[in-house]
This record gives structure tokens, sequence and C-alpha cells, in this order.
């Protein structure tokens, strides 16, 4: 009989973690467009205004917006999460020549980890009939991070090259807004 009632207390928080964190899924679209609207003015932040010098070295990325296109939420939310992946790995390694507010980027780093966290605990990742479609994305979103990622070693990670990759980026988080808001 002790045993039962030992087993009841951890039944109940197992119970309530499981509630706790669905009702967190539930309002998953709001905690993003929070989280997004902090990631951009983070970027904001982290940085002063676009460098002059900087204009003739634009370099057109192509975002692949039909990865945010999927008939299924739960394909839109795996894409976001990937491309969150993405940002947090670019935005991890070399900034020391971006010169830019170290607190902010810090900052920028953790509310992208936390969205992460958060897609992962939400995003159920069964092998349905879209997981052709989700590999496709996957790779698409791997070919354009990849070109960013060669960009910033092409240029040695210097301050323009940031601050190109800085305004892709803000395009990036703002297509994901666009999408969050509709889902």
């Amino acid at each position: 009989i002790m045993n039962v009632f030992g087993l009841i207390p951890i039944g109940l928080i197992l119970l309530s973690t499981t509630t706790i964190s669905s009702l967190q899924c539930n309002h998953l679209p709001l905690q993003q467009r929070k989280m997004i609207e902090n990631s951009l003015q983070l970027l904001d932040k982290m940085g002063k205004k676009f460098p002059q010098q900087c204009l003739r070295e634009k370099m057109s990325f192509r975002f692949p917006e039909q990865v945010l296109k999927p008939r299924q939420k739960e394909a839109v939310k795996v894409a976001i999460e990937e491309i969150f992946q993405h940002i947090f790995y670019i935005f991890s390694k070399n900034l020391t020549l971006a010169a830019w507010d170290g607190t902010a980027i810090e900052q920028f780093q953790n509310g992208l980890y936390q969205q992460i966290e958060q897609l992962e605990a939400c995003v159920t990742k069964k092998q349905t009939h879209y997981f052709h479609s989700k590999e496709v994305n996957r790779l698409k979103l791997k070919k354009y991070f990849q070109k960013i990622d060669c960009f910033l070693k092409d240029k040695q990670h210097n301050l323009c090259s940031w601050e190109i990759s800085r305004a892709e980026m803000r395009r990036c988080l703002q297509l994901i807004d666009n999408v969050v808001r509709k889902l």
C-alpha cells in the first residue's frame, strides 16, 4: 500500500508537466511571434546602421521561401526549427570581426536556443507522407545556409560579410514571422 501512495505524487507531477508542455505548445505561435520580435530587436541592437562601404558587396542568397509553404502546420514548424538551428550555428562562430554588442549577441543566441528547444518539444517528428518533402526542404535550407557560411568564409568573416549576413538573417526572421502569424 505504501508503494501505491508513493507513486501518486509522481503520477501527478508527470500529468502536470504533460499538461504544462501541451499548453505551451498550444501557445507556440504567440510565443514565437514574441521571440522573433525580440530577436529582430536584438539583431538591430547588435550592430549599428548598415555600413555604406558594404553596399557594393551586397549578395543575393535567395531564401527558399517554398519551405515555409507546405500544407501541414507540422512541416512548417519543422522547417522553422531547422532555420533557427542554422541561424544559431552561423551566429555561434567567428564573430570577432563583426564588432557587435556582445550582450545583444548572447541574448540573440539564447533566444534562438529557447525557440529551438520549444519547437523540439512541440513538433512531432512522425514519419508521415510529408517525409519526402521535409527532406527536400531540409536540403534546400542546408544549401541556402551553406551559401551564407561560404560567403562568410570567403570574406574571412570580415565586417561587411557579417553585416550582409545580419541583414539576411533579419529578412529570414521576418519571413518566418509572416508565416507564424498565419499559423
